[in-house]
């Protein structure tokens, strides 16, 4: 069967790289296989056949990945197949998203679903970058209509020792970014910007690429019926709402003002239209008059400068058992931030198609609905959104953190938002800081977040405001989440409702950024200015000992009985946990328990050297000389010759049972230790 495979050829990263277009998933809108090195993803674009009644376009992104890709079986040892996405694969369907969905009308009412499929990973070329490359091609290609195409480029720069410094991914359709991921180690603004205006060139030569392709087998894009009013509806909503409208931005009753609305429209003879589109009306309006009051006027929605951040308010240790809180304020945005401290055995253990392995360091993200004030069930679980915020926060404050050789604990933040009114990640993120260092996690400084936000009129003219609230993130052109220390930027992330910034617009915004987080960082370090010097007493105290490997034998003891022994004798209250290393935490509330287990791994696990001095207790008597219990079950014999200069005829003539005698080792052979009294010149 001839598939009329169609492959073009590039590069990425001074990798191969590869679209290929054939009857392949044929039914879909569009369908591409892009390959990056042996990386290779499956990018499906399918358009649904008539309208939908919504007042939103209904986009959906899906990121498919297949243990396949990676040569791996996983699952439950019950259900060995996928199950729900990861929290990368959503992280990465969101990448996607936010990078195409900008160039869609958001009057299209048709159903568009993007579907990217990970077929192979190499371990070495992410799949991010090729399957927005893939899912691009597909919808340009496609007989969708859609404003690309758009690429993406991620970079890693790693430090002398192969930790990571910094990485980015930034996208966007031509001279415009309008997606961005970045997290580093207090990495300066000016090295962000130089990268940003790298990834624009590098953007700009893939999008040439995807153009011949779509150039050579593109579809003529269907003509859909777009959700436009009348000018007649248009002109009854602007009149109800147009004169109160600003005044009403500025008080907070938009609400009302909506309200009002709605029960005019209702008797109009253009009801049936009007109810329709009455809140994207109202929405456009709003849109419009923030937008003009801002760039003529520099007139914010709550009057500030627009540099200007809200009051801040900062607490720790709001509760006595919580290991570490912290409550971080900023104007009606509220976060409550829990850091709870475990032992190793508490790490998250992580299969995702790309990674395998232990996770130390949590920050989970919750938004009830009371925050802003609805009503509604809890969900069973966390959204795209609690996640992609989490995850932010997390990035921002993982920069920070000791190593786990100098702080050898499990850490998990919780974000609780108790109330929102724009960019509660920037606010977790501090209310984040201040509880680790209420928790005694000793962490190098604080971190703290802004929300920058954009308003940009046709002609380029633009304005940047400094810490965004509701009207503004939602009315507004851009969100860019900044977060850092007072050296540096630490993560990153944004979204545009446009096509995109100009690199002036970020440098801009970047400057405004830092001095924010400045201001910010003052009131946290009032708040607390170091860790504190130790962790809870309800928290676990960990403690380390390393071993030769080939000892960790001697710990565990056959069938477990030697560490099992040592738990029940320690009453339970400790735990032991053994890495292959050698290396063995031993944990527990209880300092004195935790004390004792400790000293008797130690014993039973010392390497006795020639020259050391020893103590303990005679247990037996021998014809030839004594034996000396060390502790921990090893033993030492002190031959008669070395009790003591001189001839001795008899044994018990020097020692007897029950002495407590101190002795030096005079040579170790095959775990057997002979000591010298004389030798250590105990009379």
């Amino acid at each position: 069967m001839d598939l009329k495979r169609k492959i073009f050829k590039s590069e990425l990263g001074g990798e191969a790289l590869s679209l290929e277009i054939s009857e392949i998933a044929h039914k879909a809108n569009g369908a591409v296989i892009g390959r990056h090195g042996e990386t290779a993803v499956l990018a499906t674009v399918v358009m649904g056949e008539t309208e939908k009644t919504t007042d939103y376009f209904p986009l959906t992104v899906d990121y498919e990945e297949r243990f396949y890709a990676a040569g791996k079986i996983m699952g439950s040892r019950f259900v060995r197949r996928e199950g729900r996405p990861s929290d990368e694969a959503m992280l990465s369907a969101r990448l996607i998203d936010r990078t195409i969905r900008p160039l869609f009308d958001d009057r299209l009412r048709r159903e568009v679903q993007v579907v990217v499929t990970i077929l192979a990973y190499d371990e070495k070329n992410d799949p991010d970058a090729i399957a927005l490359l893939a899912a691009s091609t597909a919808l340009g290609i496609s007989n969708i209509p859609w404003g690309g195409p758009v690429a993406g480029i991620k970079t890693q720069n790693l430090n002398s020792d192969g930790s990571l410094n910094y990485q980015t991914f930034f996208a966007g359709p031509k001279a415009r970014i309008n997606m961005l991921e970045f997290e580093g180690k207090e990495i300066k603004e000016e090295e962000v910007l130089k990268q940003f205006n790298a990834a624009q060139k590098e953007i700009e030569r893939l999008i040439d690429f995807q153009e011949k392709i779509i150039k050579e087998l593109g579809k003529p894009k269907t003509q859909v019926m777009l959700a436009e009013p009348t000018p007649k509806t248009k002109k009854l909503i602007t009149d109800i709402v147009q004169k109160d409208l600003a005044a009403a931005i500025k008080n907070k009753t938009l609400h009302e003002l909506k309200k009002l609305m709605f029960e005019k429209i209702k008797t109009s003879e253009e009801a049936s239209e009007a109810l329709l589109f009455a809140d994207r009306i109202f929405e456009n309006l709003v849109n419009d008059c923030l937008h003009k009051e801002i760039l003529e006027r520099d007139n914010r929605p709550d009057g500030r400068k627009l540099d200007e951040v809200r009051d801040l308010h900062g607490e720790i240790g709001i509760f006595n058992r919580n290991h570490g809180s912290g409550l971080f304020m900023r104007g009606d945005t509220q976060v409550l931030a829990v850091t709870t401290l475990g032992t190793v055995a508490a790490e998250q253990i992580v299969e995702t198609m790309e990674f395998s392995g232990r996770k130390r360091f949590m920050l989970h993200y919750n938004f009830p609905g009371f925050a802003v004030g609805e009503t509604g069930r809890a969900r069973g679980g966390p959204g795209r959104r609690e996640i992609g915020h989490g995850a932010l926060a997390q990035k921002a404050l993982a920069q920070v953190l000791p190593s786990k050789d100098d702080f050898p604990y499990t850490i998990r933040i919780v974000a609780e938002t108790l109330s929102s009114n724009g960019s509660s990640s920037m606010a977790s993120t501090c209310a984040g800081s201040l509880s680790l260092m209420d928790a005694g996690v000793p962490i190098k400084k604080h971190v703290a977040g802004i929300a920058m936000g954009l308003v940009l009129h046709d002609n380029g003219q633009f304005k940047v405001l400094t810490d965004i609230q509701g009207p503004e993130d939602h009315h507004g052109d851009m969100d860019l989440k900044v977060a850092g220390t007072d050296s540096g930027i630490t993560a990153m992330q944004m979204d545009v409702k446009v096509q995109g910034i100009t690199a002036e617009i970020f440098e801009n915004a970047l400057a405004k950024a830092k001095k924010a987080r400045l201001h910010i960082l003052e009131t946290m370090n009032k708040t607390i200015a170091a860790p504190k010097k130790s962790v809870s007493t309800f928290a676990p105290k960990i403690y380390t000992v390393l071993i030769r490997p080939e000892k960790i034998g001697l710990v565990v003891g056959p069938g477990g009985r030697t560490i099992n022994g040592m738990i029940a004798a320690a009453g339970g209250l400790v735990t032991i946990d053994i890495e292959q290393t050698g290396k063995i935490y031993v944990a527990g509330t209880d300092e004195t328990a935790v004390q004792k287990t400790l000293a008797y791994i130690k014993q039973i696990t010392h390497e006795y050297m020639v020259g050391e001095i020893v103590e303990g207790e005679i247990v037996r008597i021998l014809d030839f000389g004594a034996i000396v219990d060390l502790g921990g079950d090893q033993d030492g014999m002190i031959h008669v010759s070395e009790l003591q200069e001189g001839f001795v005829k008899k044994v018990e003539d020097v020692v007897h049972l029950g002495d407590r005698v101190k002795a030096k080792v005079v040579r170790v052979e095959e775990g057997k230790i002979a000591l010298s009294l004389k030798g250590a010149k105990v009379k």
